[in-house]
C-alpha cells in the first residue's frame, strides 16, 4: 500500500536551523529551504533579506502522514523555536526570520489555531504566541548553497552556536521520534 504524503510549510527563524531539525524526524521525507509567505515570484536570497517581498524563510516539509502527523510536527516546531518574538529568532531579526505556519488545508489552520490556543493556555512560554497562520501560496526553493546548510557546515560557528543546540535538544526531547 502507497503512503499518503502530505506537506507542512513552516517559518521558525533562520531556514538553516529549522531544516536540520525536521531533518531529524522519523515520517519526514524531505525537508527543503525556501521562501514564502511573500507577494514577489522567484524571489533570491538577497530580496528577501532586504525585506522587499514580504516573504520569510520556511522550510517546505514531505512528510508520511502513516508515521508522524502534522500536529507531531507542531509540536517539533513550537519547541525548536520562540514562537513569542515578533519578526525575531535570537539575533537574528526582521519579517523574514517571523514566526510562521503556512497551512495547506483547513484542517492544518485548525489543528495549529487549536495548538496555539493549547500553548498559551499552558502558561509554559514566556508571552502569548505571536506565530502567524496563513494559507500557503507558493514556495520557492532557496538557492543550493543554502540547502542543506548545517550538514555541510556543521563545524562552522553559527552552525556551533545556533543550530547544533536545536538539534540537540531534538534528539533530546523527541527521542522516540528520530530517524533510525
Amino acid at each position: 500500500m502507497e503512503s499518503d504524503r502530505e506537506f507542512a510549510v513552516f517559518g521558525g527563524g533562520c531556514f538553516w536551523c529549522t531544516e536540520a531539525v525536521f531533518l531529524e524526524i522519523k515520517g519526514v521525507t524531505s525537508v527543503a529551504s525556501g521562501y514564502s509567505g511573500g507577494h514577489v515570484e522567484n524571489p533570491n536570497y538577497y530580496q528577501v533579506c532586504n525585506e522587499t517581498t514580504g516573504h520569510a524563510e520556511v522550510v517546505r516539509i514531505e512528510f508520511d502522514s502513516e508515521q508522524i502527523t502534522f500536529k507531531e510536527l507542531l509540536e517539533v516546531f513550537f519547541a525548536t523555536h520562540d514562537p513569542t518574538t515578533l519578526n525575531r529568532q535570537g539575533a537574528d531579526h526582521g519579517a523574514r526570520y517571523r514566526s510562521v505556519v503556512l497551512h495547506t488545508n483547513d484542517a492544518q489552520r485548525d489543528q495549529t489555531a487549536e495548538f496555539i490556543k493549547e500553548l498559551d493556555a499552558s502558561g509554559g512560554l514566556p508571552g502569548p504566541v505571536v506565530t502567524e497562520i496563513a494559507e500557503f501560496e507558493a514556495f520557492y526553493e532557496a538557492e543550493p548553497e543554502h540547502r542543506q546548510f548545517y550538514s555541510r557546515n556543521s563545524s562552522s560557528m553559527y552552525c556551533q552556536v545556533v543550530i547544533s543546540p536545536k538539534v540537540a535538544k531534538v534528539r533530546q526531547k523527541f527521542a522516540k521520534s528520530l530517524r533510525s
